[in-house]
């Protein structure tokens, strides 16, 4: 009987010329599945990021600065404060939020503070900055 109503639900959707909305849906759903699963702290606070073709590694010290290697053991600070996800959009830390951008000129809150980073795994940051990795 479920199934049913539920099928009927959908086709209800689809006919009444919400099938975009439903699609929309069905792939947040799935972006959102795939970024689901078991978060663990970072053992070394690090992530990767590209930039020019080649991986650095980032991680935040105590203050929230942002700084990058590129063998993970000589670490300079980030001047621009930002580094790249793995779709390309831009993310640095202002006014104690995490926000990105496409562009580099309009910045937005990054949702539930997730990116997606250039080796494929997710993570994120707690209120506290620590970070945490799922993958």
């Amino acid at each position: 009987m479920k199934i049913t109503m539920y099928t009927a639900g959908i086709c209800l959707l689809l006919l009444t010329g919400n099938c975009m909305h439903v699609q929309a849906t069905a792939v947040n759903t799935l972006k959102h599945a795939a970024n689901e699963g078991e978060w663990k702290k970072s053992p070394n606070g690090s992530w990767p990021g590209m930039k020019d073709g080649k991986t650095y590694w980032y991680k935040l010290d105590k203050k929230g600065g942002l700084w990058w290697s590129t063998d993970g053991e000589k670490w300079e600070a980030v001047k621009e404060g930002a580094w790249a996800d793995k779709e390309g959009k831009w993310l640095k830390i202002h006014n104690k939020k995490l926000v990105w951008s496409a562009d580099g000129k309009t910045w937005s809150e990054v949702p539930q503070w997730q990116w997606q980073a250039s080796d494929g795994k997710w993570y994120k940051f707690d209120n506290k900055w620590g970070l945490w990795v799922n993958g």
